[in-house]
């Protein structure tokens, strides 16, 4: 991911883009094929000159087009003829995201696979669901990973989404009007690099572009945050359901040497926080004045690199760690237990509207009891059964099946093959 942004990638774009317009203007016999051959031939650069260029002209295209002059010699004028700057940038800039996208891409479907695997083997691992922080009703640890699965699927068709609106290129010249060059080059460079020549632009292409791709990239970080922050909650000692994996050799703290942290999760949220931060320097990149400034240029040399190379990074992470996740069902079972069977009060407020009393007055019998469990620790399915009023609408043998893990998970194989049949 990184060398795509490397200045010797972008300036190997960025000659391909003037190459292949004076193709274009030679088909066109707009420069001798001579010309052409010089240019394809000879044609070439180098960083350092290139640098030492743009020092003294303050512009790094110019600085570009006079290094390459250098080894085509007389040909040269011929380049970038009708074109301004931004057909280079831009369009360049194009094929640059679109290969970043292609490498996520490749990331994110490797873990989704992971994500996959994982909501298989626990797919009737029972823990407990929680609201508000506060125990609710059990689920299973395969339902909860199968949701990010779930979503990261989306995330997938987002980026994909995305690769399609920012592979646009242009080369229509100083304000979009090709006054000084035909529509044809635009078509000819375009279908060369994988682009589609954006319909209409004026000195640049339309920054709306950008602006999707990276929020695209900002709600992945937000998923990524999202699975980070779970894992963090599960993995407190007070909890401890899951765990991030502890290499031989691994030190968790300077002072306190029995440490084991989440480290790999805290990262996650913290780098989200930068890619969430860029989607909004490029939402700020639409308004430009006029035609065109340039004060989205400076934006972008920074979040295009960055917020490419992190996603790429914190995709490859997460796949590691939900990979070698360490899971503890009994923990889990452990802590679904904690609140005495509070967790079957839903099923025995239906149960006893099953028997004819209003859900009011259902609700009023089910939560005196839960209360007084809650409070006072004690069994919620032992003072349901001393409840003379539940005893007069219910039996004994009726009450204690309600409380029944399998129940719970019913339709589980369900939402399974509503998630994996694809």
């Amino acid at each position: 991911m990184a060398s795509i942004w490397e200045p010797n990638n972008k300036f190997k774009i960025w000659l391909k883009v003037e190459v292949l317009a004076c193709e274009a203007l030679a088909k066109r016999g707009e420069i001798p094929k001579s010309a052409l051959k010089d240019i394809q031939e000879k044609s070439d650069f180098k960083v350092e000159r290139i640098d030492e260029i743009e020092r003294e002209v303050k512009h790094d295209v110019i600085a570009f087009l006079t290094c390459v002059g250098e080894y085509v010699g007389e040909s040269a004028r011929y380049m970038h003829l009708g074109m301004t700057s931004s057909d280079v940038l831009d369009t360049a800039l194009a094929v640059q995201l679109k290969q970043a996208s292609t490498l996520i891409l490749k990331e994110l479907k490797a873990f989704q696979a992971v994500l996959k695997n994982q909501a298989l083997k626990h797919k009737m691992t029972p823990t407990i669901g929680r609201s508000h922080g506060i125990h609710a009703e059990p689920l299973t640890f395969g339902l909860k990973v199968a949701n990010w699965y779930e979503e990261v699927g989306r995330n997938i068709e987002r980026i994909k989404r995305a690769r399609q609106v920012i592979s646009y290129g242009q080369i229509s010249g100083a304000v979009g009007t090709f006054a000084c060059i035909h529509p044809e080059v635009e078509e000819y460079v375009c279908a060369k690099l994988g682009l589609k020549p954006a319909p209409v632009s004026t000195q640049i292409i339309q920054r709306d572009r950008h602006a999707e791709f990276f929020t695209a990239l900002a709600i992945l970080a937000g998923t990524i945050d999202k699975i980070s922050t779970e894992i963090r909650h599960l993995q407190r000692t007070e909890v401890l359901e899951v765990e991030e994996f502890f290499s031989s050799g691994q030190k968790g703290s300077s002072a306190m040497p029995h440490k084991r942290n989440p480290v790999v999760s805290e990262q996650m949220s913290g780098l989200a926080r930068v890619i969430r931060a860029n989607s909004l320097a490029a939402l700020e990149n639409i308004p430009l004045w006029h035609e065109r400034d340039i004060s989205h240029s400076s934006v972008e040399r920074v979040i295009g690199p960055d917020s490419t190379i992190l996603t790429h990074y914190m995709l490859r992470k997460m796949t590691k760690m939900m990979e070698h996740l360490i899971v503890y069902p009994e923990n889990m079972m452990r802590n679904l237990e904690k609140t005495e069977g509070l967790i079957f009060s839903q099923s025995v407020l239906l149960a006893l509207v099953d028997k004819g009393i209003t859900r009011e007055e259902a609700y009023k019998l089910v939560q005196k009891n839960a209360m007084q469990s809650w409070t006072k620790g004690k069994d919620f399915l032992t003072l349901l059964k001393k409840d003379k009023r539940i005893g007069a609408l219910m039996k004994a043998r009726e009450i204690e099946k309600i409380f029944n893990l399998k129940s719970q998970f019913k339709n589980v194989d369900f939402i399974f093959k509503r998630i994996f049949k694809k």
